[in-house]
């Protein structure tokens, strides 16, 4: 397996910056993810820290080297990570919980595979076109497409997150077959409502993602001015040409099958997620399981 990569993150205008990212691989398989710690809510960054925490050791634990069900995986993660926040908030005896957003793409052989929940978005762009993308979890977009009506509220409000009271809404996609030079594009609020996705695509169609990123980055903080919003991103070219395999190019061809990459690190407190919850994860599990069966019994 072969990739290029590139991650950066910018405080913007804001005093904090609670956005976070990182990636993990095995021999076989790579987890790429981002969070966005949701501002009016307390320790937004502690939530997006969590997600991030949670959701690769629960990877570590379970790619050897890859994971048997990709799809499942995916939401098992995203609500582990809701219940530790929800259990941190808890151990901390907080009247408000910690909330985030979360979007993490993964990686196995040919195939890529995501969810997502909130307003932090994943691009695909092949040959210079956007093949997809992530649609948030807002009133704004879900009205646009006819799945909400409602004329009085403001329509950019979430509807969903991590640590919220409320089971979080998310979206699984995928397998989505991946081809030489296809370029995958995680990133916060903080890009996209700055950047028009025409933007995003063109630059990402000029060259490897070592220097679109940066450039998007540049040209988000510009476009917000003093007040912009923290601005994060990670991207990662699949089966790159040799001559970016010499920058920031990894391949994993040459890693036993024991071995895990990460760059993913504790924060600097006591969340209590290194050690995952297996209760939580076997709630998370038993909830996935309820939905899946009500959703064959609403077809059958």
């Amino acid at each position: 397996m072969k990739f290029s990569v590139f991650q950066v993150s910018r405080k913007g205008g804001r005093a904090n910056n609670e956005d976070r990212m990182g990636y993990c691989y095995t021999r076989e398989s790579g987890l790429f993810v981002l969070a966005d710690g949701m501002g009016g809510h307390p320790d937004g960054e502690v939530a997006a820290q969590i997600a991030l925490q949670t959701v690769s050791a629960l990877y570590q634990k379970q790619a050897k080297p890859v994971v048997k069900d990709p799809a499942e995986f995916l939401a098992i993660a995203l609500m582990a990570a809701h219940h530790q926040i929800i259990r941190y908030a808890s151990e901390k005896g907080m009247l408000d919980t910690p909330r985030t957003t979360l979007v993490v793409a993964l990686v196995q052989g040919t195939s890529a595979y995501w969810v997502h929940c909130g307003d932090s978005r994943l691009y695909l762009v092949r040959d210079g076109q956007l093949v997809t993308r992530t649609r948030d979890h807002s009133y704004m977009e879900q009205s646009a497409s006819g799945a909400f009506r409602l004329e009085r509220i403001n329509r950019n409000i979430l509807y969903t997150c991590l640590g919220s009271p409320t089971k979080p809404v998310y979206d699984v996609a995928g397998p989505v077959l991946l081809e030489q030079g296809d370029k995958v594009l995680l990133c916060s609020d903080g890009l996209w409502g700055s950047v028009p996705d025409t933007d995003i695509v063109r630059e990402l169609a000029k060259g490897s993602v070592s220097v679109a990123v940066p450039d998007l980055i540049e040209q988000a903080l510009r476009n917000g001015g003093d007040h912009s919003d923290n601005v994060t991103v990670v991207a990662f070219e699949w089966e790159t040409p040799d001559v970016f395999e010499s920058t920031r190019g990894i391949s994993t061809d040459s890693i036993s099958d024991g071995v895990f990459a990460s760059t993913i690190q504790a924060g600097g407190f006591e969340p209590h997620v290194d050690d995952l919850d297996d209760a939580a994860i076997e709630r998370s599990i038993a909830e996935i399981n309820d939905a899946i069966k009500r959703s064959a019994a609403k077809k059958s």
